[in-house]
Parts: structure tokens; C-alpha cells; sequence
């Protein structure tokens, strides 16, 4: 679709009330939202240890083993979602936790914290949907615009869908190294990192062997010592499915952040020289809400409130449920589209979108903004 920019003076009222909303709710963090990280904390290593201690009760029964897995599972999506994602992005610097500092966190997931924060935080949130700058839109695998130059092998991205969300740590992981071509094609040259390519691939197997060796070899082992073997295969296996369910997970809620039919992408002449509320109009018009219960948001890290993270990415999580409410008031104000809906909604039409730019365009060279 295409993107009608506003008056020059409806973006300066439009930033000015966003600006509004951000410095008040910034002005109430402090010990509430302190808890609140806190107590996801406690619940995400409760989840953690239970559900790798109750997975080795599979050895009297097999719902036992069932139920350690989802714990297992729940606690993977809580470290790397409300836990991971969010003090990554420096919402809970302020406190002065060494385990809460964005800079020292790694998640419990094969990819490497420091390649996530120089993908992500820095050319997703700043380039956020301009085709070319942000490899985050599509992740260099899928098609999702006509502004994406049309090649066969987007035939069958509807199978690299399913690929990617069975496999999505493993595609966060690899996503800085594919964008240097490191392991296929031309390898691109040094310098535009501030590593260089070789530190880059030893940071990336080292963090994959630390994963591998916590979940497939260490814990298993530890269990089959006592119990036998049989059981070492039942905690591998078991260690795999809650891999899965947060793999499973973490791209559905993703995916409906920013791939959704409504979302907008922007060529990079769009975007000189912006204007912040230009910057703010990108960011909601390039992002999908989703609705649904509290529990849901939690588990969603709050990404269910991905216009709100993406105005305001250092504001605690926990805040963006209030934040939703004020910025969907500004958006109806100014006439600026607010995309939101539940989670089978908006999945619906991520799968629809990859489904149609799996065609090629219609006409030699036809450009449409998506």
C-alpha cells in the first residue's frame, strides 16, 4: 500500500504528543516496575528448575515427561522474551542489576546477545521496514514486498516459513553472519561491523556449543548416569520439544509484530533527513499490535504492544499496556492508521502476505509498497 505522509504540521503535533505520553509514564518507573522484572524472574527459574526436575519424573510416567517440557518451554520463552528481549534494550539499565544490564545479559537461546543487539537493536530499531537497511523484514529469506527484487527461489518461501519456526534460534543466530555472506556466497568485505569476521564466527559457535552442551549433553547425561541411559534419549528429547515450543513461539509472535498485511515498508529516499514525528509515523505505521489476555502479553514479552515498543524501546515492558491506551487515542486524533488485532488475526494475514509475494509481480518491474 502506498504511505501518504501528513502535513508537516500534523507530524510536529503528532510527536509532540507522543513525546507526552512517553516522558509521563517514564516519569512513574521506579520500584513498581523494579518488582515487577523481579518477580519474572523468580517465576522464569521456578519454571526452569521444575520443569527439568518434573521432566526426569518421565521415568515413573510419561505425562510427567510432558509436563517438565512445557515448563521447560514457558521458562525458555520468559528468559528470552519479557526477560531477554526487553533488559537487551536497556528498559532496566536505571536499576544498576548486574543481571538486569543490557549490555552484560545473554539469553538461554543458541544465538549470541551481541549479534542480536547490533542486528536488532540498532538496524531494526533505527531502519525499522526500509527494504535494504533492516535485515529483520523477512530476515533475508522471505519476500514480504514488491520492493523485494523478485527471484525463483521465493516460489517456496511458504516452506522456509515452516523452516523458520521450527528452527528460529537457529535463524537469529545465523541472521548477522548470512548478511556478511559468512559460510555462503560472496563473503562481503571487513568494516562495515565493528568486529571483524573472524571474531564474529568464533563468538557464534562458541555460544552454539554453550547451548548444545547445556541442554543435549550436559543435563541428559547427568540424568542417564542415575537412571540409565533410556532416560539420557528422555531429557534430550524432552530438552528439544521446550527448544521447539519456544522456537514455535517466539516467531508467531514476531512475525504478527511486523509481517502482517496492514504493515508498511519504505525505500530508503523516503527516509532522509526525517523528522521525529516522521520516525514515530514510521514506527506505527511498520508495526501490528495483538490482543488477547494478560498472560498471553507476558509470555509475548509485551511484543504483543509492538507499536508501543517500537516508540518508546527503552520503556519498561510493563508499561506498555498503559502506553497502548494514550497512543491509540493519538493515532484516532490525527487520523494515523493503528493496526492491532488477536493473535489468529493477524497470523492469518502474515501467512496470507508470505503466501502472495511468493508470486512474481505482475508486471516487469512493477513497484508497490506493501
Amino acid at each position: 500500500m502506498t504511505t501518504h505522509l501528513p502535513s508537516a504540521e500534523t507530524l510536529e503535533s503528532f510527536h509532540k504528543d507522543l513525546d507526552e505520553i512517553r516522558d509521563d509514564i517514564m516519569a512513574k518507573v521506579g520500584q513498581e516496575d523494579a518488582n515487577y522484572i523481579r518477580k519474572i524472574v523468580r517465576v522464569q527459574r521456578f519454571l526452569e528448575l521444575g520443569g527439568r526436575a518434573v521432566m526426569v519424573a518421565g521415568f515413573y510416567h510419561w505425562v510427567w515427561w510432558l509436563v517438565g517440557a512445557v515448563m521447560l518451554g514457558c521458562a525458555k520463552i520468559l528468559d528470552n522474551m519479557e526477560i531477554g528481549h526487553n533488559v537487551m534494550h536497556g528498559q532496566y539499565d536505571w536499576m544498576n542489576d548486574p543481571h538486569l544490564n543490557s549490555r552484560e545479559f545473554d539469553w538461554d537461546a543458541v544465538a549470541d546477545g551481541n549479534s542480536w543487539r547490533r542486528t536488532h537493536n540498532f538496524e531494526h530499531h533505527t531502519y525499522t521496514n526500509i527494504i535494504g537497511k533492516d535485515r529483520d523484514f523477512g530476515y533475508d529469506t522471505l519476500r514480504l514486498s514488491d520492493d523485494v527484487k523478485w527471484k525463483d527461489h521465493y516460489r517456496f518461501q511458504s516452506i522456509r516459513l515452516v523452516v523458520l519456526m521450527l528452527m528460529f534460534e537457529w535463524a537469529v543466530a545465523y541472521h548477522e553472519l548470512f548478511g556478511e555472506r559468512i559460510f555462503i556466497g560472496k563473503r562481503h568485505k571487513e568494516g562495515k561491523l565493528p568486529i571483524s569476521h573472524a571474531q564474529l564466527i568464533k563468538d557464534f559457535f562458541t555460544k552454539i556449543r554453550l547451548a548444545v552442551f547445556r541442554d543435549y549433553i550436559f543435563f541428559p547425561a547427568v540424568v542417564g548416569l542415575f537412571l540409565g541411559w533410556p532416560m539420557f534419549f528422555a531429557i534430550l528429547g524432552g530438552n528439544f520439544v521446550a527448544n521447539l515450543i519456544r522456537n514455535l513461539w517466539a516467531n508467531i509472535i514476531i512475525f504478527c509484530g511486523h509481517f502482517t498485511e496492514e504493515v508498511h515498508t519504505f525505500n530508503e529516499e523516503e527516509c532522509v533527513n526525517e523528522s521525529r514525528g516522521q520516525w514515530y509515523y514510521r514506527q506505527i505505521l511498520g508495526s501490528s499490535n495483538i490482543e488477547g489476555s494478560k498472560v498471553m502479553h507476558i509470555m509475548s514479552g509485551h511484543l504483543s504492544r509492538q507499536i508501543e515498543h517500537h516508540l518508546f524501546p527503552d520503556m519498561p515492558s510493563y508499561r506498555y499496556m498503559e502506553a497502548a491506551e494514550r497512543v491509540r487515542q493519538v493515532c484516532a486524533k490525527h487520523n494515523i492508521p493503528y493496526n492491532t488485532g488477536t493473535l489468529w488475526d493477524q497470523y492469518k494475514t502474515v501467512v496470507a502476505r508470505v503466501i502472495k509475494y511468493s508470486r512474481p509481480p505482475k508486471k516487469t518491474g512493477e513497484v508497490a509498497n506493501a
